[in-house]
């Protein structure tokens, strides 16, 4: 007479297997690589689009696919996916860098601004060995974060947040208050060395 329980107890189980496996795909952030038709001359990106390096001299505008997509002023590359909702979590490991742009920007932002400089995007900027906020030009200082190995950022569209995070400390840094008004990608901008992207992560526990 046990036989007929047994089923239904596996189906049970089985079942809890999989809600688990479904809650930590919510979990899990976007996944993207950068959108090269985007990168701006002085940028080449490398590791399957994972990656961007800065030139001083760049590749040669003329060899470039003319593209109204691309940034013409700046060097700043954008990712190849759109957020729309959701909590979302990358990280980024700095080589050899002392100049960049992190954060997230409008799709439709012009091409010939940069990340930081209007109001359509919102970004953390590390130069001269200190960490600020940067919004419409305006910088705000951030302390307890030192000189960068790796570094996360967690977007919270619904929220209308955006924060950096010490990965080793797995603890929020600060968080932007932002003002999203449609779709948003991630946005880089690099003036030496690399920035290599991770993508596809889950939000870490406690964040």
């Amino acid at each position: 007479m046990a036989l007929p329980f047994a089923r239904p107890l596996c189906l049970c189980r089985w079942g809890a297997k999989r809600l688990g496996i479904a809650a930590a795909e919510t979990r899990r952030g976007v996944s993207f690589k950068l959108e090269e038709k985007t990168a701006h001359s002085s940028l080449a990106l490398f590791k399957s689009d994972t990656g961007v390096k800065y030139g001083m001299v760049g590749l040669e505008p003329t060899k470039l696919a003319l593209n109204v997509e691309r940034f013409r002023e700046w060097a700043v590359v954008l990712a190849d996916t759109a957020i729309t909702s959701g909590r979302h979590y990358w990280e980024v490991t700095v080589k050899r860098s002392q100049q960049f742009r992190i954060g997230v920007a409008d799709v439709d932002m012009s091409r010939d601004s940069c990340i930081g400089v209007d109001d359509r995007s919102w970004v953390f900027t590390y130069a001269q060995r200190k960490w600020h906020t940067m919004l419409a030009n305006e910088k705000a200082p951030i302390e307890g974060i030192g000189q960068p190995e790796k570094v996360g950022l967690l977007l919270e569209y619904e929220a209308q947040k955006l924060s950096l995070v010490d990965v080793n400390r797995v603890a929020v840094v600060h968080t932007l208050q932002t003002d999203f008004r449609g779709p948003v990608v991630p946005a880089f901008a690099l003036w030496d060395g690399e920035l290599l992207t991770h993508s596809g992560l889950e939000v870490p526990e406690g964040l």
